[in-house]
């Protein structure tokens, strides 16, 4: 069943792309409710969920395990490298991740494979930070 373009919807998605990487539903909530849109908790869950089904969001579990989501700017199939401190995320081919995941699910005898590879580090900005901190309070 196809999900009506609501204003709240259209809201959630304006607020998912000005947002500067991956976000939670909460943390999207509080943006929309600090700027007095009235929009529940529930809307944000069920538009940022028909997005990334849709293909319009990323989503993606934390290491922590909670669901996080960002607009799409990449279509089809493509994986992520993600910073744990700023939240800076690259788009990335992996090509050889491609080729393994196929090799291994045809070795098992499977056909039809999917998978999600993400990766979270820190980006240079964030790891020259971390390093200029320990060596000032050296």
């Amino acid at each position: 069943m196809a999900q009506r373009n609501t204003w709240q919807r259209e809201r959630v998605r304006e607020a998912l792309t000005d947002a500067p990487g991956f976000v939670s539903a909460q943390t999207l909530h509080a943006t929309l409710r600090d700027e007095n849109t009235g929009i529940g908790l529930a809307t944000v869950y069920r538009a940022l969920s028909d997005m990334a089904s849709a293909g319009d969001a990323d989503s993606l579990q934390s290491p922590e395990g909670e669901s996080l989501y960002r607009a799409c700017t990449s279509p089809g199939h493509h994986h992520h490298l993600i910073c744990r401190s700023c939240g800076l995320t690259v788009e990335i081919a992996a090509t050889d991740v491609e080729d393994w995941a196929r090799r291994t699910a045809a070795g098992h005898g499977f056909t039809e494979a999917e998978h999600v590879v993400d990766i979270f580090g820190l980006c240079a900005d964030c790891a020259a930070r971390r390093d200029a901190a320990g060596k000032s309070t050296s």
